[in-house]
């Protein structure tokens, strides 16, 4: 039994782990490819946010889809599409295909991820709920550290081979989950797929002050370390003069920090309230942003000497996010306990928008100088606890009453 539940909360991280790798693997090749299609590396960034908008704009569906045709169902769909928008990815002609293409990547990527985080809650209740979301997350963590270094190495033999290991991951991902998980959301369980009835939920889904607040307060804590990740070319190869094989500085602590924050989270679960566990991960944010200013006003432009004084603030602030995201997820999912798949949808949807809006707009005013991004996660952090205070959830989480 224990072997069992092993191998659906494997699947169910590695389905999760899609959307980081079409992230991130691709990160280090951005000045080859504009080489290669004679462009600037903005125009290779706008790929990535074409995805972030796809992706988030596409998870206010898949969880009502998976509501409607099953879980199973609407994984196959979407992950068979994200293999054949890499393979259209790897043979763009142009940086206007890539742009297409990973639109459609985009446009399927979420599948997996929403309706992993609704299969979690199908699945489990209670502590062990948050101990599998927290393991989840542990093993989702691994793939921001190990897709850079990956892109780096598959960059050596070309860039499109960075496409193809992604159609091949999400090949294999597609067969794990046929194979191993069970259709969770049975056919007397399914609701209609309608686009008014969305609407319909959606709406009140946004007058629902404490799942915004959890949903809004959880996708701004991650929006302020991806930042980083977004900026990574200019903030680790223009700001910290690293290379494109060294990705790794950045990633592999602060994903250590992340899977960290994952492990307390887990063991936490069932010995502390939720409620504690919120007040020390958001007070350990707050403080560990603010000294990542605090760095950067002392270093100034000679950070590159001490590069790992602009790294070791984001490690730190992983481990109170990635302690937050597990509760915070699991009270989300516990406002719709009818809908969980909607739920997850319209969480998966405000972590993707907080991102995107990071890609579009936040990025490219605050990516030229290390502190003016250090500036941008003490805000964004600073805004995501007092969201959390106004909803009032941090008082009484819904996953401690079960």
């Amino acid at each position: 039994m224990k072997s069992r539940s092993s191998i659906l909360v494997l699947v169910l991280a590695a389905l999760a782990a899609l959307a980081p790798f079409a992230i991130d693997t691709y990160l280090p090749a951005f000045h080859v490819m504009a080489a290669e299609f004679g462009t600037d590396e903005l125009a290779i960034q706008q790929s990535l946010t074409l995805y972030l908008l796809m992706y988030a704009v596409m998870t206010l569906c898949h969880g009502a889809i998976s509501d409607a045709i099953g879980r199973i169902r609407t994984i196959k769909w979407g992950l068979a599409i994200f293999v054949l928008a890499s393979l259209g990815c790897a043979f763009a002609p142009n940086v206007q295909t890539l742009w297409l293409f990973r639109a459609l990547q985009g446009v399927s990527g979420g599948a997996g991820n929403t309706v992993a985080r609704a299969m979690v809650r199908d699945l489990f209740s209670g502590a062990q709920a948050q101990r599998v979301m927290a393991t989840v997350q542990l093993l989702f963590g691994i793939a921001p550290a190990v897709a850079p270094i990956l892109g780096g190495v598959l960059l050596g033999i070309h860039w499109q081979a960075i496409f193809f290991f992604l159609a091949l991951y999400a090949a294999v991902a597609l067969w794990m989950a046929v194979r191993y998980l069970p259709e969770t959301m049975t056919a007397e369980k399914r609701i209609p797929f309608s686009v008014t009835g969305i609407a319909r939920t959606y709406g009140k889904m946004l007058k629902h002050r404490v799942f915004l607040g959890l949903i809004a307060s959880l996708g701004l804590n991650f929006a302020a370390f991806f930042i980083y990740v977004l900026a990574s070319p200019v903030f680790l190869i223009e700001h910290l003069h690293l290379t494109s094989q060294q990705f790794g500085y950045l990633f592999i602590p602060t994903v250590t920090g992340m899977m960290l924050g994952s492990w307390i989270s887990r063991h936490s679960a069932g010995k502390i309230a939720p409620t504690r566990i919120l007040q020390w991960a958001f007070a350990w944010m707050v403080l560990m942003a603010s000294l990542n200013v605090a760095l950067q006003l002392w270093a100034g432009n000679g950070i590159h000497h001490t590069w790992w004084l602009a790294i070791l603030p984001l490690a730190l602030f992983n481990i109170g996010m990635a302690t937050a995201m597990p509760v915070l997820s699991i009270a989300a999912l516990d406002c719709y306990p009818q809908l969980r798949g909607t739920a997850a949808s319209a969480q998966a949807f405000m972590q993707m928008l907080c991102s995107t809006l990071s890609s579009a707009v936040i990025v490219p005013l605050v990516w030229h100088s290390t502190l003016t991004l250090a500036l941008a996660m003490l805000c964004m952090t600073v805004l995501s606890s007092l969201l959390l205070l106004l909803s009032r959830q941090a008082r009484t989480p819904a996953a401690v009453r079960e």
